[in-house]
């Protein structure tokens, strides 16, 4: 019988070993599967790496998080699913997060392009079972929250850059305006400009920034 090798990253190892013995213990059609488990990020890179020159893993399941919050660390499970694409591109890419953001989500496929993403309120044992099955055979599997946010994005007829989106994702938590430029390396009049372009695009021209992140969250950019 075929096995089929995962590789878990989660900084919370209790997470990463509910994957294993879940999925271990599940019967699939034709395989077995066999998890290991990473709890930081070296030690997910050093496994990814060495699995680069002997037998790659059949899956990558990645947290987004592994750091404790407030950090200074800024390295997440997106850098290591691009080094994932760069040395084992034969490997599928599965993001495993709390984060079920409309920004997030549309920017980890922008830059990563993985082959699944689950909110983790949305896992349990028959979904896993299913997204290994469907990743194995025919990639990509989303949970309900990450498909609603790419079909936002595929619906919405407007189009704004990367900076556009940054200036957006960070008026959505707060920041204020003046704190934003030195954030996305731009210039205050440079936020400036970008956000009253922003308000003519969706139609409220006069509106204020909490109108503008409420069209935009409508519109599927947040």
């Amino acid at each position: 019988m075929d096995t089929i090798r995962i590789l878990a990253v989660d900084d919370h190892e209790m997470t990463t070993l509910g994957y294993k013995y879940i999925l271990e213990d599940s019967e699939f059609e034709g395989f077995e599967v066999k998890v290991e488990i990473a709890k930081s990020f070296d030690k997910a890179k050093e496994k990814i790496e060495l699995s680069a020159k002997s037998i790659p893993y059949d899956i990558i399941l990645l947290d987004i998080q592994l750091f404790p919050a407030g950090s200074k660390d800024p390295r997440t499970g997106v850098n290591l699913g691009v080094l994932a694409r760069k040395v084992v591109p034969d490997s599928k890419i599965v993001f495993m997060s709390s984060f079920s953001d409309n920004y997030r989500i549309n920017n980890i496929f922008k830059i990563v392009n993985p082959d699944g993403y689950m909110v983790k309120s949305e896992i349990d044992e028959l979904s896993l079972k299913t997204m290994v099955e469907t990743v194995i055979k025919s990639p990509p599997y989303y949970t309900s929250s990450a498909l609603v946010a790419i079909r936002k994005k595929m619906a919405n007829t407007i189009i704004i850059d990367d900076q556009d989106q940054k200036i957006l994702y960070h008026l959505s938590l707060g920041v204020n305006t003046r704190d934003i430029g030195p954030l996305i390396s731009s210039a205050n009049t440079t936020v400036e400009a970008r956000k009253r372009q922003l308000k003519a695009i969706f139609g409220i021209k006069n509106g204020n920034d909490l109108a503008l992140i409420e069209e935009a969250r409508k519109r599927g950019f947040l």
